[in-house]
């Protein structure tokens, strides 16, 4: 299994590659060198930002202060004092990283753990505690009168890993410009892995669960307070989010049973979630919260400690963070049957989320959601000893759903079939099943965590509010890569970036700024003379069921019934699937 190892390792590297890169650095430019830097006044004082050909930018400035100390694993404290005239020409600090299990024997998980490791990777990060800050990117020539709508961005990583730096808007605010449709982009740090969703029960009794969700609520709160200042609207805020950013978009829905507003009005109006939605979640207390709790303490040597919470305050700070990530990462063998996620707590979180859109206890707010065809192959790289039936029946009995028996996973694993040419990267025939049972593995993940789950969220939001029009969608731009097919995160290039310049980057910036201006991709109205191209008719999904299918060259509509045996079974079952 050596090559499969080597591939896993390029896998994992590749994702935190996505994620790592540092803003594009500016050309120089006498002209540019001659202009004023770009200054901005808020009530905390000056910023002083970084002038570009179209865009002007201001990176890290601060919401929060710094959770460090007593703060640590406290719920976000809103910064009130004065910034002075702060510098925001330089990335911001990235919050501590998850890579990978510090403890663990996994030759994956060592590899990462160096790497990520080293003094350059540390450095390039900027890694600090004191990380909660907001960076903003607008048109070049934007007043506090331009009222722009904003697009607040919330940065996926399967809430171990990920900041706001590792994304720079400059390109998506450039291309909205030539499109016509000028927004300003906002983007939002937060608390990831042990520093931000911690659990167990001495987190509930302590009023700490949920802390990275509640940095995302305090900075959509910045940009009600503060988002008019830098000439943008904060009554025509769009979130935004993929991955676990997209899965934050819809727990902001459902944050304090669906009260979104602050001040009297709503932070938000409008939602885009790439890959993630729904993710039917046990109390912060449950069994499997505590073990990650009690690893987390007997790792930091708390676990005498009068006050294990406390002790856990107290630590130095690179001691808590090898002990935060002693735990199995997202990049393992567990998966996405992640140790640190948003879970349940009654009061932030009230119930699983699932439940709440049931009960109509959420932001009904009109939203695209979509996935990538092939959701499930890059989280399937780590287990080449899944090779039998059994085998996979027990692996995500033993790993994933601990509330489920035995029988239903056998129900379940059962409606997919072992054929390779059944398998994710869907359409590829006999190729890709790098080890028996791999092509298997990833359908079943990518449906139950993203593609499926996706559906069953439509279904139940479009029962329970069906005049809240929502689109949907599935990516096949990567059709044929060998392995991965359309994985997850490929988006990234092609929806964020647009690095590949091709009809799909381009139809859906062109979709996604029609919607952050008029809430409907079809509706291109507003902003300057539109340059952007003539697109397909997307229709609401609630109408026919009907996706749009993103291919690299061109855009078709599909059918939203596809694994029709595998649905029922997974949206009838969803109490077994509490993770």
């Amino acid at each position: 299994m050596k090559g499969l190892s080597t591939l896993a390792v390029a896998g994992a590297l590749a994702l935190i590659g996505q994620v790592t890169a540092a803003p594009p650095e500016l050309p120089a430019s006498p002209v540019l060198e001659k202009r004023a830097k770009p200054t901005v006044s808020i009530s905390q004082g000056s910023v002083v930002g970084i002038q570009g050909p179209n865009t002007e930018t201001f990176y890290g400035i601060p919401f929060g202060e710094a959770p460090t100390g007593s703060l640590r694993l406290k719920p976000p404290v809103r910064r009130t004092s004065s910034i002075g005239t702060f510098d925001a020409s330089q990335i911001a600090a990235s919050c501590p990283q998850f890579f990978a299990d510090t403890d663990s024997n996994d030759l994956i998980a060592q590899v990462l753990d160096a790497v990520t490791g080293l003094p350059f990777f540390q450095s390039v990060l900027k890694v600090s505690e004191d990380c909660l800050s907001i960076s903003v990117v607008r048109p070049a020539g934007t007043t506090a009168s331009s009222k722009l709508p904003v697009l607040f961005w919330i940065f996926g990583g399967g809430f171990e890993l990920g900041w706001s730096s590792m994304y720079d808007g400059n390109s998506l605010v450039g291309n909205a410009i030539d499109l016509g449709k000028p927004y300003i982009f906002v983007a939002v740090n937060y608390r990831v892995g042990g520093f931000g969703f911690l659990p167990g029960k001495e987190v509930l009794a302590d009023g700490a669960a949920n802390l990275g969700l509640l940095d995302q609520r305090m900075g959509l709160e910045w940009v009600a307070d503060n988002i008019a200042q830098f000439g943008g609207d904060p009554d025509k805020v769009t979130i935004w989010g993929e991955s676990a950013g997209a899965i934050s978009v819809m727990d902001q829905m459902a944050l304090y049973d669906g009260n979104n507003t602050y001040k009297g009005k709503p932070l938000f109006r409008a939602g885009i979630m790439n890959s993630g939605s729904i993710v039917p979640a046990a109390p912060v207390d449950c069994p499997k919260g505590q073990e990650v709790y009690n690893t987390v303490v007997k790792a930091a040597g708390c676990s005498a400690a009068a006050n294990t919470l406390e002790c856990l305050r107290a630590l130095p700070y690179d001691k808590y963070l090898r002990a935060a990530n002693s735990v199995p990462a997202i990049l393992s063998y567990n998966s996405v049957a992640l140790s640190y996620l948003p879970r349940p707590d009654g009061k932030v979180l009230t119930q699983s989320p699932d439940l709440l859109v049931k009960q109509n206890k959420y932001a009904a707010v009109p939203m695209i959601i979509g996935d990538q065809e092939d959701e499930g192959t890059l989280f399937s790289l780590f287990q080449s000893n899944i090779t039998t039936t059994s085998k996979l029946v027990s692996y995500l009995n033993t790993i994933f759903f601990h509330g489920a028996t035995k029988s239903e996973m056998e129900a379940m694993v059962d409606t997919y079939s072992p054929l390779i040419t059944q398998g994710s990267p869907f359409g590829s025939g006999l190729l890709n099943e790098v080890y028996p049972g791999f092509k298997r593995l990833a359908a079943i993940l990518g449906d139950l965590v993203f593609t499926l789950t996706r559906r069953a969220f439509l279904e139940i939001t479009t029962s329970v509010n069906p005049s809240v029009p929502s689109w949907s969608y599935l990516a096949s731009y990567d059709e044929g890569l060998p392995i991965l097919g359309t994985f997850h995160g490929s988006d990234l290039l092609q929806v964020f970036y647009g690095i590949l310049p091709n009809d799909a980057s381009k139809r859906i910036q062109s979709y996604y700024a029609n919607f952050v201006y008029n809430m409907d991709p079809n509706d291109a109205s507003g902003g300057t003379n539109a340059k952007s191209k003539v697109l397909l008719p997307w229709p609401q999904w609630s109408k026919n069921r009907q996706l749009v299918q993103f291919f690299a060259n061109y855009a078709g509509y599909l059918k939203d019934d596809f694994r029709t045996k595998q649905y029922n079974w997974i949206k009838e079952h969803i109490p077994a699937l509490y993770i």
